[in-house]
């Protein structure tokens, strides 16, 4: 599959509609198409790139069930805001998309959601090795808010005004980042269970971690006493994963709901897991694996 350096050559290799459609199909069934209502079914060829289904009589085409279904954009406007969101490093916002490729904001916002609604591909590996687990919070500061938008009691770990995420990250491996609903032990414990797999894990001093003395090799450092590293034992990792969401969030997104939070992380996950890849390959990788259609009806209330 030809990779691509860059967005002009992105659309050099697309001229139009049908040379993304056949980009698709070579990607999604490689010669054989394959009915997403009945995989065993025989499938014939129709009319304006259609199949039927023999089994169920139902129609459909490459973008049947995918990231692409029932919209009225262009692939090759697609196929741009895949590489801008995923070659772009802190990721892009739905105003600089909308300009970019020419639609409105809002359309540009929907684009992006069904895009990391995706994203997921790269947030479920399971790690092993030796683990760094981590937590933080996203959401602004108190001190930072206006008088008479300061939430109190919030200070700490409270999750009245921000919102836990869960970091696990195997060294010079693969990372796995959950939002969760707090960061006592009852909910920590089966997210590092469900994720790592006979490991050492490193941690700091939080009480929440220690249950999995009693299933893992466990070491921490002791943050409250300015013990950042000691020897191997050090959570510097998934500490600089943190960095890179918040610095994404604070300057390109600047404000993440608690609804689409987990979008916005697995985003900034695939990256990270894909940091290896050229920028044609991670284009690519997600076209392969794009069958999470997403209604805005699910976006906005679901």
């Amino acid at each position: 599959m030809k990779d691509f350096n860059s967005l002009i050559e992105l659309f050099i290799a697309f001229p139009d509609e049908q040379s993304c459609i056949n980009h698709l199909e070579r990607l999604r069934w490689n010669g054989i198409v394959v009915s997403p209502f009945d995989p065993t079914s025989k499938v014939y060829k129709c009319k304006y790139n259609k199949y039927r289904c023999k089994n169920t009589g139902k129609y459909f085409n490459v973008k049947t069930n995918t990231l692409f279904d029932s919209s009225k954009i262009e692939l090759r406007k697609w196929f741009a805001a895949i590489w801008l969101v995923t070659s772009h490093k802190k990721g892009i916002s739905s105003l600089q998309l909308s300009r970019d490729i020419d639609v409105t904001q809002k359309t540009a916002w929907f684009m992006l959601q069904r895009i990391r609604n995706c994203f997921g591909i790269e947030n479920n590996d399971k790690l092993s090795n030796t683990v760094e687990v981590d937590e933080t919070y996203i959401g602004g500061k108190n001190k930072n808010r206006h008088t008479n938008k300061r939430v109190t009691g919030s200070q700490g770990r409270s999750v009245k005004d921000k919102s836990p995420v869960l970091g696990m990250v195997e060294r010079k491996g693969k990372l796995v980042a959950k939002v969760v609903k707090n960061t006592s032990g009852g909910i920590l414990t089966p997210q590092i269970i469900n994720f790592v797999k006979d490991a050492l894990i490193y941690t700091d001093e939080w009480w929440g971690y220690n249950s999995i003395k009693k299933l893992f090799k466990h070491s921490y450092v002791n943050h409250r006493s300015n013990e950042y590293v000691r020897g191997d034992v050090y959570t510097n990792t998934i500490e600089g994963f943190w960095s890179i969401l918040k610095r994404g969030i604070i300057g390109i997104y600047h404000f993440t709901s608690k609804q689409h939070l987990q979008r916005y992380v697995d985003e900034f996950v695939f990256r990270y897991n894909t940091r290896k890849h050229t920028d044609g390959e991670r284009f690519n990788l997600l076209l392969r694996n794009n069958e999470h259609r997403l209604t805005y009806k699910e976006l906005i209330y679901g």
